[in-house]
């Protein structure tokens, strides 16, 4: 999740002041609009040497680690929020790691390109998998290991003991409240420990 707006709309969901935990952090932006804005503190978790980078060179707190490997490094509530933006399509232990995600924070904000969007399931009625702004990899190349859906998601909150708070989709930096599994390119969801 990369688009400003996008971003904009997501630190609108943190509280001022909060102590933010971001999970696959990438570049550190989120974390710096969040520090910058609304006087949030944290770290960021990312495994990629050149995203560790650019998080440091704006100022960013930020720890190498596979998510994988879980969250075992913090304490339960140890932060107000915790971040999960466009991770979950790119983990081999999704449950796991939401588990702690409502462990580790309060509340828990996940996104993930929405496989359901009206230009996705055209492309695969026309016999290709999509590539779009959310979903730009190739089938063959890309580093996502599973595909959601908004509607999906649900059924894996309930599954893993999360209570949703609240859930819409995004659209080029617009919130889509209703039909967000078709009209949503991506799925936005607040969670907390049910």
């Amino acid at each position: 999740m990369s688009e400003r707006k996008d971003l904009e709309v997501i630190a609108s969901l943190v509280p001022p002041g909060s102590r933010v935990l971001d999970l696959g952090c990438g570049d550190g932006a989120l974390l710096a609009l969040l520090r910058d804005t609304r006087g949030c503190s944290g770290y960021g978790v990312e495994l990629d040497d050149a995203q560790l980078q650019h998080c440091v060179k704006r100022g960013v707190n930020v720890i190498q680690r596979n998510l994988d490997e879980g969250l075992a490094i913090f304490g339960d509530a140890s932060f107000d929020v915790v971040l999960q933006l466009d991770t979950l399509t790119n983990l081999h232990r999704t449950e796991d790691l939401l588990r702690e995600t409502v462990r580790v924070g309060r509340i828990g904000i996940v996104s993930f390109p929405n496989f359901a969007h009206w230009p996705n399931r055209l492309a695969i009625l026309r016999g290709r998998m999509p590539v779009t702004k959310a979903l730009p990899y190739q089938w063959y190349d890309t580093p996502n290991v599973r595909f959601g859906t908004h509607a999906d998601f649900e059924v894996l909150a309930r599954k893993t003991g999360l209570r949703v708070l609240d859930s819409f989709g995004l659209q080029d930096g617009r919130v889509v409240r209703r039909w967000p599994n078709v009209r949503a390119s991506t799925a936005v969801f607040r969670v907390e420990r049910a």
